[in-house]
């Protein structure tokens, strides 16, 4: 076999992924479909190795794989999705920064928490449960809490 090609246990063990993962990449479009060897390996192009590396990157900053197909897609029917690739990217930083915002309040809330946890703790004779987890029902909400409930109730 060539060196420009690759098994798909190669390919695999190169890119760190499953071969049922990149059956998957397979069945999106994200990798083109494997040719055979006489012998019914799956083979693939060297460049397959970089397709896998982005497509994992881009995972990792958030793309989807629907995403990503949409995007190889055209790319490999010599369409130019640079500017769909830009879209994505804008609102994932957009979102990306609502979560931070987020995570903040979440801190602020739990410093609060952990202040006024610290003072009934002291509070409390030894021994005796200081209902800590059970005071978070008498707590106001904080709006990253409002929030995080009404994401996972649309979920």
């Amino acid at each position: 076999m060539s060196v420009n090609f690759l098994r798909s246990g190669e390919l695999a063990r190169l890119t760190g992924v499953s071969a049922d993962t990149l059956r998957h990449y397979e069945r999106l479009g994200i990798l083109p479909t494997s040719r055979r060897t006489k012998s019914g390996y799956r083979i693939f192009n060297a460049s397959a190795v970089e397709t896998v590396q982005l497509t994992q990157r881009a995972l990792q900053l958030g793309f989807s794989l629907k995403e990503l197909s949409e995007i190889l897609r055209t790319r490999e029917s010599g369409g130019v999705p640079c500017q769909r690739v830009l879209g994505l990217t804008e609102e994932k930083l957009r979102l990306v920064g609502e979560q931070i915002q987020e995570l903040q309040r979440t801190q602020d809330y739990l410093r609060e928490l952990v202040r006024d946890w610290r003072q009934k703790l002291m509070r409390t004779p030894p021994g005796s449960q200081a209902g800590l987890l059970h005071s978070l029902v008498d707590r106001p909400k904080t709006k990253a809490t409002k929030n995080n409930l009404k994401r996972r109730s649309r979920s």
